[in-house]
């Protein structure tokens, strides 16, 4: 049995792998909010354990066993977050710190009855691919709006910031998951966009259009 503690380090660590193969104990005391000498005690706990791979700088990996665990908490986490808004229905700003309390629970049959009664869900309300019980889970290609061209369009598929504020701000601008967008126009200036969703003109930020992700 694994502590909360123990499993909120394994779920960071597969976040940070999927965009570096060999995680830094200062990525992680960065993403954690912690101290590098507490990580690097927790690294070392998790090692003995054989959940994940560590040398000495040379960073971390999940070995199979730790992947497996992370891919589980990874799965609860989502599968939350899409029960809370389509069933009770929460907005999707509000949902990430309930989920991060539910993940723990260890029951892996009231999560397979959870996924079974709301018909198997592929990605949670911001566009994340939800495990199944297996570990194995669907991806599409998302790339971030500002990789597009004018007269491109794509339709809103995830985002890559998930804090409260910026998706208040997507949903007051209606640029939501599912909605289709094309670029209008890019401003030279500062490279912000011009969105066309429906009949609506959207102007957006570099940094807004780095954070939202489409699919083609």
């Amino acid at each position: 049995m694994n502590t909360l503690a123990e499993e909120n380090y394994l779920k960071s660590i597969y976040h940070l792998s999927l965009t570096t193969q060999n995680v830094s104990t200062n990525q992680l005391a960065a993403l954690l909010n912690t101290k590098a000498a507490s990580v690097t005690d927790m690294v070392k706990k998790l090692a003995d354990k054989q959940l994940i791979n560590y040398a000495r700088y040379q960073g971390v990996s999940l070995s199979a066993s730790g992947e497996k665990i992370a891919l589980q908490i990874v799965r609860k986490h989502r599968l939350w977050e899409y029960f809370l808004v389509e069933k009770l229905h929460f907005k999707w700003d509000e949902v990430h710190e309930m989920a991060e309390e539910m993940e723990h629970i260890s029951s892996k049959e009231l999560v397979d009855r959870l996924d079974k009664f709301m018909n198997f869900p592929k990605y949670d309300p911001h566009g994340d691919p939800i495990p199944d019980s297996d570990g194995n889970f669907n991806t599409h290609e998302l790339k971030p709006i500002a990789t597009i061209g004018v007269n491109e369009s794509g339709i809103i598929s995830g985002v890559r910031d998930h804090s409260a504020g910026f998706l208040q701000y997507l949903e007051k601008q209606q640029l939501t998951i599912g909605k289709k967008i094309k670029v209008t126009e890019i401003i030279g200036y500062d490279n912000s966009m011009i969105l066309q969703a429906n009949d609506k003109q959207i102007h957006i930020s570099r940094e807004v259009a780095n954070n939202l992700l489409i699919v083609i």
